[in-house]
């Protein structure tokens, strides 16, 4: 099996295309000084991924800026602090400030020409269409958590892409599930068949971050999206 078998990269967007860990903390950093707490970053990002997939769970229909608001207010309550209806709503807001990471916007382009480009994402519409034009590509199909009514790892997710792509000739052996997050991708991807493609972007950082841990072995990895277009730029040429 090789990177060059697929004709098409579903992609996580958040994690893998968009850096949401620097994004929240944007957020999270100067609330958690200006109320005083001895937290770390990596503390507020692992609390963020605590909530996240509880509140993912328990209000699937939620958008997701509403959900960031529950969020806020639910690590408020962890480190004992009133969290303001302005700060609640300011960490779903920011998502449209969050930034591509550096390297995403050429692998993307090269890419582009190789692949059919879809991402399956945790997010809402009006958010993404601002992320979206951070990324600068087209990508060929979006489907949202909005759209779908429920958020990864549901495998409900998964199956609603694949029955949309399905409809247009794309097979699940032509896919290659391309993300960061083992808990939120590669896990639910892998058990319902899918071949992974892990964008290891913590390589370098202890710890699974914003995400909660998950044990899953994917069939590809790479540090980067620049590394794995650097992987196909070479399988390509046979070198």
């Amino acid at each position: 099996m090789k990177i060059t078998d697929f004709s098409t990269l579903t992609f996580d967007c958040y994690g893998t295309l968009i850096d949401w860990e620097t994004g929240l903390l944007a957020v999270l950093r100067p609330w958690a000084d200006r109320h005083r707490l001895a937290v770390s970053d990596d503390d507020l990002l692992a609390a963020m991924g605590r909530h996240e997939s509880r509140l993912q769970r328990a209000r699937a229909g939620a958008i997701y800026p509403d959900l960031l608001a529950d969020l806020m207010r639910a690590l408020g309550d962890d480190f004992r602090v009133r969290v303001s209806d302005a700060e609640a709503t300011a960490l779903g807001a920011s998502i449209k400030d969050w930034p591509a990471f550096p390297d995403s916007h050429e692998a993307l382009r090269y890419l582009a020409g190789h692949y059919r480009l879809v991402v399956l994402s945790n997010v809402d519409n009006a958010s993404f269409v601002h992320s979206n034009a951070k990324l600068g590509v087209t990508f060929d199909d979006v489907y949202t958590a909005e759209d779908i009514g429920s958020y990864k790892p549901d495998p409900r997710n998964f199956h609603s892409m694949l029955d949309k792509l399905g409809e247009q000739g794309i097979a699940k052996g032509d896919i290659l599930h391309t993300a960061q997050s083992l808990f939120h991708d590669i896990e639910p991807a892998k058990a319902i068949g899918l071949v992974t493609n892990w964008i290891n972007r913590r390589h370098d950082k202890p710890g699974p971050g914003a995400t909660p841990p998950a044990t899953a072995t994917p069939d590809f990895e790479f540090p980067s999206l620049a590394a794995f277009a650097a992987a196909h730029r070479a399988a390509s040429s046979g070198r």
